[in-house]
């Protein structure tokens, strides 16, 4: 058995390596006198903004585009092989590149959906060319369809994927032209995601669009870029 001042001294020790450690654990400074405590508040992800806008729906439709993705292409790639290998990176996945803000101005667009969400779907559909353009409303670009039946329109978020905006809109149906904001009629809303896919070539994917399809594909070229 040690002697009492030994105990003493070791309990006296283990004190003071509990304050030194109590002291080293401490995270939060000393605040000198005449100084006010500060907090640092980062800037929100970018992803926080288009969320707090976008419904639940919408949002849970970006979370699934790679099952919208994997389902659609196999679909087609079974009914139409030789369609879906022509387009090349248009219908590939994992093809988008760095930098995918737009050049504002006009563009030919093309639309080609994929799989099928009924029974009367097609599992593969190409449409004709039409116009659309790029704009800059603020500090936020929009994609707007000119013509046909169904014309989308909305903003382009940036994403904290940097190879990707997001698209939040509205579809203007047949002589409808008004222009809804994202959010009015929910079941007008669209969302997707914009990816640049090649030199001066875009896409807007549209995954479990409210339609016939599993997936919808728009491709952008500008119309400059166009032979004549």
């Amino acid at each position: 058995m040690l002697p009492e001042r030994s105990r003493g001294g070791i309990c006296r020790a283990l004190a003071l390596g509990l304050l030194v450690l109590a002291a080293g654990c401490e995270t939060t400074p000393k605040r000198r006198p005449g100084m006010s405590p500060s907090v640092t508040v980062g800037a929100p992800l970018k992803a926080e903004v288009w969320k707090a806008v976008a419904s639940d729906a919408d949002e849970d439709r970006i979370a699934r585009l790679g099952l919208a993705w994997s389902a659609a292409l196999a679909e087609a790639s079974r009914s139409n092989p030789r369609d879906v290998r022509s387009e090349g990176a248009l219908l590939l996945p994992r093809s988008s590149l760095a930098r995918p803000d737009p050049t504002p101005g006009s563009y030919y667009c093309r639309l080609i959906q994929l799989g099928r969400s009924n029974a009367k779907g097609k599992a593969y559909e190409s449409f004709k060319p039409f116009y659309c353009y790029i704009e800059v409303e603020g500090d936020q670009l929009t994609f707007v369809k000119q013509t046909g039946s169904q014309r989308p329109a909305g903003r382009l978020w940036d994403d904290d994927d940097l190879k990707r905006m997001i698209f939040l809109g509205s579809i203007a149906m047949g002589a409808d032209d008004r222009t809804l904001a994202y959010g009015d009629n929910p079941k007008r809303d669209m969302t997707g995601v914009f990816e640049r896919i090649g030199a001066f070539k875009w896409r807007l994917v549209v995954p479990w669009p409210q339609g016939t399809s599993k997936l919808d594909v728009y491709e952008l070229t500008p119309v400059a870029d166009q032979p004549k």
